[in-house]
């Protein structure tokens, strides 16, 4: 960790000899993109670590109203970024398919922090809802349903399971991101069901209610049907990593 003046950085020695500057965080220099959780600001960065994404943490839905960008100030440790950093690296180094982070930084102002988090760039992956809208026959669904089971059967409770959360790349593979708020969990029958409703809800709101724009149930059924084998064979679990 690199300890600034009301300011801090994390960051991987592997892609980075030096940590990244906090202007690149508080003022990314690269393109800005579409946002996946709609709120906020995603940016397209060219780094020393190569093709990298830069998300500033934001606030969705009501709690916005309190401030869309500030955080209350508990400490460095407990920081959205500085746990979703640790969190994301550790199942990256498990080999689960996820984003390499990079780096994520905070910087205070009196009793609250804003922060970023950079990760490397999946070249040509799409979300699940991009795909879903362009080419819907080319998503395997049991695939996914194992994807989220690998997950889950480790006790990673991904805590914005949605269509938006879920990279694709251009052979298909399959990635999750966005771990903000993620955690481990001892494995019960309630959560892992209730990540999955999440991810069905959020494909049906994107349908906006439409019969022929929903996902069809004979699709849904293969993935949760290979969600529930997976999760009841634990022993494959490392099978298919990166």
């Amino acid at each position: 960790m690199v300890a600034l003046d009301q300011a801090a950085i994390i960051y991987d020695p592997s892609g980075f000899a030096e940590p990244p500057s906090l202007d690149w965080f508080q003022s990314p220099p690269g393109k800005s993109g579409a946002d996946r959780r709609g709120r906020g600001a995603v940016y397209y960065l060219a780094t020393a670590a190569g093709a990298a994404v830069l998300r500033r943490y934001r606030r969705g839905g009501l709690m916005a109203r309190l401030g869309t960008d500030r955080y209350l100030w508990l400490g460095a440790e407990v920081t959205r970024p500085f746990r979703e950093f640790r969190l994301t690296a550790a199942l990256y180094r498990a080999g689960l398919p996820v984003p390499q982070p990079l780096a994520a930084a905070y910087w205070r102002s009196g009793m609250t922090y804003q922060a970023a988090l950079m990760t490397k760039r999946i070249d040509r992956a799409e979300t699940l809802a991009e795909r879903w809208r362009r080419a819907p026959a080319a998503i395997d669904w049991a695939a996914l349903g194992g994807l989220i089971a690998r997950f889950h059967a480790l006790g990673i409770c991904h805590a914005d399971l949605n269509a938006h959360n879920i990279l694709l790349d251009s052979a298909g593979r399959a990635y999750l991101i966005d771990f903000d708020r993620g955690r481990w969990r001892a494995l019960d029958a309630i959560w892992p069901a209730q990540n999955l409703a999440r991810l069905h809800r959020s494909l049906c709101k994107i349908g906006a209610g439409q019969p022929e724009t929903l996902v069809a149930p004979a699709d849904w059924a293969a993935l949760e049907s290979a969600w529930r084998s997976q999760l009841l064979h634990p022993a494959s679990i490392g099978e298919g990593a990166r």
